[in-house]
């Protein structure tokens, strides 16, 4: 009975946690003690349910028992400094005097604007002030409702190293003095681009993990997903938030057809078009839509997007519009100009014009400091000598690539190539 009263605990904290840290984080305006006491709210549910039963509504329950612990933090804190503005500022945040009843509870998440309590809490937590991996730690803390545990087992480090870097993010944030609130116009592009580059990071991490024995760590796929939806429900005006949206569910729809059995990677050509996940792929497609109709030149994400989509509307490899993704490529260079994307039009350009052109494009990225530890740049190459019959150059490109890698799945999936031309 217990198993199963834990089990429904854990779901509802994982879908309801970012909307309780966000509201608490409103009243107490500390990132920290929010997430304290939402915790507080867990512990409380791990009290009662088992023997009081399930509620009806748990979100609203834990929602209700972490405001009501709130209210107490605040009351202790009007103790410890009576001052009568401190006071006001208290009551203020609050936005009420009295601790509603758990069948108001529904109500009063009507009446208080959860979105924007969740958009202000992912610019708290990708606050550029944070390294990029504390953002990327305290944001699936916190948004994800990942344990640390979790997060540490789907990073290949120890639990350890991610707990010190969500308390380090914690208390960096207070000492900035980083408040709870959506940056100001003149602010918000730069910070949202840094929302977007922590989801993206935490999505790419699933797609393609960078070590250990598994190609995909698809959890966090999942979760970059849910953050990238959350996203788009928030921030519906923002094209850039529904083009990362839709890069992302896109290159989802393809998980099952990118492993064999055997779990080795399976190339884009290669992959059976009919396990890709239309749902995804339809998702995408709209997101895409919606990203089209908001933006008026279109950003980085969908621009990636646009690319992801060529490859979606083609039902076989051979029918993909490499023509129309060599020049998408191009206009993502001119906007974001990087190695790696010019490595990737390079690719684009190969399938379009022939290996040969491809090739030309290659070589001049082989002294990119950039790239200089980056496997795709000798596997590109060696894929381009191995279509021009230059077997022996190939296999060396390939070999080289293995030991770049640092995924061992990718590792192998290599090596095999360099074989097959000795």
């Amino acid at each position: 009975m217990h198993s199963s009263v834990h089990q429904a605990i854990a779901t509802v904290w994982r879908l309801e946690s970012a909307r309780v840290t966000a509201a608490v984080a409103r009243m107490v305006r500390d990132v920290g003690v929010a997430e304290e006491l939402a915790q507080d709210a867990l512990v409380a549910a791990l009290e009662h349910w088992p023997t009081e039963g399930i509620p009806d509504n748990g979100g609203a329950w834990l929602m209700t028992t972490a405001k009501r612990r709130a209210l107490d933090h605040i009351r202790h804190r009007q103790m410890a400094d009576a001052r009568h503005e401190d006071i006001a500022a208290d009551m203020e945040a609050l936005g009420t005097t009295h601790v509603p009843d758990f069948v108001d509870a529904l109500d009063e998440a009507r009446q208080d604007d959860i979105g924007d309590d969740l958009l202000r809490l992912v610019f708290t937590a990708c606050h550029p002030v944070l390294s990029t991996d504390a953002r990327v730690a305290l944001t699936l803390k916190l948004l994800g409702g990942l344990t640390t545990h979790e997060i540490a087992r789907a990073f290949l480090v120890p639990e350890a190293t991610i707990a010190q870097r969500i308390v380090r993010a914690k208390r960096s944030l207070s000492e900035a003095g980083v408040p709870f609130e959506v940056p100001r116009a003149d602010a918000l592009g730069e910070r949202l681009a840094s929302v977007l580059e922590v989801v993206y990071l935490v999505f790419n991490e699933g797609y393609t993990a960078t070590s250990g024995g598994d190609w995909m760590r698809p959890a966090l796929c999942d979760e970059a997903l849910r953050l990238g939806r959350m996203l788009a429900q928030i921030s519906p005006q923002q094209p850039e938030v529904h083009g990362l949206l839709a890069l992302m569910e896109i290159q989802a729809s393809r998980t099952a057809a990118r492993t064999d059995a055997e779990g080795r990677p399976v190339l884009l050509a290669d992959q059976d078009r009919s396990r890709w996940d239309t749902l995804l792929m339809r998702r995408g497609l709209a997101a895409l839509d919606r990203a089209d109709l908001l933006a008026a030149q279109p950003g980085p994400y969908h621009l990636q997007a646009a690319i992801a989509a060529c490859h979606a509307r083609a039902q076989r490899a051979k029918d993909t519009d490499w023509s129309r993704i060599a020049d998408l490529y191009g206009e993502l260079a001119r906007i974001a100009p990087s190695p790696v994307v010019e490595l990737n039009r390079a690719v684009a350009v190969a399938m379009h014009a022939g290996p040969a052109a491809g090739l030309v494009l290659v070589d001049a990225l082989m002294k990119e400091k950039a790239l200089q530890r980056y496997q795709w740049l000798p596997s590109v190459r060696g894929d381009l000598l191995e279509k021009l019959g230059r077997r022996e150059e190939a296999r060396a490109e390939f070999q080289r690539a293995a030991g770049l890698a640092g995924n061992e799945r990718e590792k192998a999936f290599l090596l095999e190539r360099a074989a097959a031309l000795a």
